[in-house]
């Protein structure tokens, strides 16, 4: 018999899918395909007045159990930030480079499957309806310049150049989205009928995302703040939002530098084992230019991703993790141009028919570089992101909808990732000094973001210890030459991480924010248990209860 708090997750969940179509795709939530969100003004508050009823009856429900009592806390604590966010007006002014409706309403076709004439059927149906969905945008942005809530004109631009792209605008290179949609259609011989619907669909699609980014470019822009930092309390706020804890920002900042100096010492170490004698820049020239270092063509990379995460899902399934096998199934993908710099998971369906799968932004280049791709692979495929989101997705037996679904906290989901790069470094998997130098890479830029992250929005100065302009206070413009330094990934995805820090404020600081916590945690338990500390068993503990805010996921650790 289902409990009345996993009743009332239950309703939540489809109640939400229902307001909030492009959300259900990407959770894997089916039945809403052929739909897309309405992001005006009065269905965010209809969004919202569900939430706020979710949260009283979940105050009075009865927690009988445990698993009640876990599934109550972890979905009241969402609902409530979700609530403070629309409070604040949060939803009038999120036009931002990465993880805003803007780019939601494009990427969501990125998920639809296209096996069948019934799909590209519901495909059809959506991409109808792509233009009443950006204007209903282009309403709530409006609101938002009405009451003064706008975005940063940095965030405007980027936005522009997205829609730029995905619209054709001026590119002869670039096939406009919608009509490459078409055009896939046209190749697979299906319905001649249904491909005149769907280049006429699309047509006004592609048209609809050329008119937003004439929008934001003549209405919105100038409107828009000329100041990228949204100062301590908004920051505070966003930090909570993303993490699930009420962070100290000034002593969060000072442990970024203290982390960023003891990630760097580790690089000297292992890139000695690379070119002895030589400095770390001659290291990286090797590693980014040697031929025999790296592979040529989009098709060659996706798969040597895909077989890397192969052999990984078979390396550790019965030895470090007990992974089901619906979850054994991941897909390495090339995202679609246009998008972010940065590769991204997105999870499977609820029933696994579509499987969880990595994206890779290729930034138009045709020779990669694998020393810092492993690790990446291990943070985004499995033991990460994969293994965590897919492994709660199999537990329907044990977790509320809500919980395997909705319930992802940005500083456990990729404080698990990045704490599983590490932990592939301590299983034996990094051994090549190659690939364990592109983890700590990986592990400077996270802590880079700490600093400039933290260290931009609340305009905040640089150390007087400090080897980079000690005492001046931070600004994009003197945020840009010091992560490109001290990251050591190139320059055009560094302009792209400034960009997103600027405008996902203390999203970027969670995964070595979860990191720390993560780390803590195992610490903890190896002290309570002593010879006696299984890891496998701690890792299995901490996956099984599923993703929940830093406080309560530290709370619940403790029980182990």
């Amino acid at each position: 018999m289902t409990s009345e708090v996993y009743a009332l997750a239950d309703r939540y969940v489809e109640d939400h899918a229902r307001l909030d179509p492009i959300a259900a795709t990407f959770e894997g939530i089916t039945g809403h395909d052929a739909l897309l969100t309405d992001f005006s003004p009065d269905a965010a508050d209809e969004r919202a007045t569900f939430a706020r009823t979710a949260l009283h009856a979940l105050t009075v429900a009865p927690r009988d159990t445990e698993a009640d009592r876990l599934a109550a806390e972890v979905t009241a604590d969402r609902l409530r930030v979700a609530i403070d966010e629309h409070e604040r007006g949060e939803h009038l002014r999120a036009l931002r480079v990465l993880g805003s409706p803007v780019q939601y309403v494009r990427e969501v076709f990125d998920l639809m499957p296209t096996e069948t004439v019934d799909d590209w059927e519901t495909l059809t149906a959506r991409v109808a309806r792509v233009p009443e969905s950006l204007m209903s945008l282009q309403a709530a942005f409006g609101a938002g310049v009405a009451r003064g809530l706008v975005a940063s004109r940095r965030q405007a631009v980027g936005c522009i150049q997205q829609c730029e792209v995905w619209a054709g605008v001026d590119d002869d290179r670039t096939r406009p989205f919608f009509h490459g949609l078409a055009d896939r259609l046209e190749a697979s011989g299906r319905s001649p009928a249904l491909l005149s619907t769907l280049r006429r669909h699309a047509e006004r699609a592609t048209d609809a995302y050329a008119a937003f980014a004439r929008f934001l470019a003549r209405e919105y822009a100038a409107h828009a703040t000329d100041a990228d930092a949204v100062g301590e309390e908004r920051y505070a706020l966003a930090a909570r939002v993303f993490n699930g804890t009420d962070l100290d920002l000034r002593e969060t900042y000072l442990w970024g530098w203290e982390e960023l100096a003891r990630i760097e010492h580790a690089m000297g170490v292992v890139a000695e084992r690379i070119l002895p004698g030589e400095p770390l820049p001659a290291v990286f020239q090797l590693l980014e230019t040697d031929p025999a270092r790296a592979i040529d063509g989009e098709a060659n990379l996706r798969a040597w991703l895909q077989d890397l995460m192969d052999r990984t899902v078979a390396a550790l399934d019965g030895v470090h993790f007990d992974i089901p096998e619906p979850v054994r199934r991941v897909e390495a993908m090339i995202a679609p141009p246009g998008g972010a710099a940065a590769m991204y998971y997105t999870g499977p369906s609820e029933n696994f028919s579509r499987p969880g799968r990595t994206w890779y932004p290729t930034l138009g280049r045709t020779q990669f570089p694998l020393w810092g791709e492993v690790s990446i692979c291990y943070h985004e495929g499995v033991p990460g992101h994969h293994l965590q989101v897919a492994q709660v997705r199999y537990l329907a037996d044990r977790l509320s909808r809500y919980q395997r679904t909705l319930a992802w906290v940005s500083g456990h989901g990729e404080g698990w990732a990045l704490y599983a790069e590490r932990l592939m470094g301590e299983l034996g998997y990094l051994d090549v000094p190659d690939y364990e130098l592109g983890m700590l890479r990986a592990q400077a830029m996270r802590a880079v973001r700490v600093i400039v992250d933290i260290g931009m929005h609340l305009e905040l100065p640089i150390p007087d210890n400090a080897d980079y302009h000690p005492g001046e206070r931070w600004t994009p413009e003197l945020a840009l030459p010091f992560v490109i330094e001290r990251s050591r990934f190139p320059e055009d995805f560094m302009r792209s991480e400034v960009d997103r820090y600027l405008g996902l404020p203390g999203q970027a600081i969670s995964y070595k924010i979860g990191e720390r916590v993560w780390l803590e945690c195992r610490d903890d338990a190896r002290r309570r248990h002593g010879a006696g500390f299984d890891l496998k068993a701690w890792h299995a503990y901490a996956l099984d209860l599923g993703s929940m805010g830093l406080d309560l996921f530290r709370a619940k650790m403790a029980r182990f």
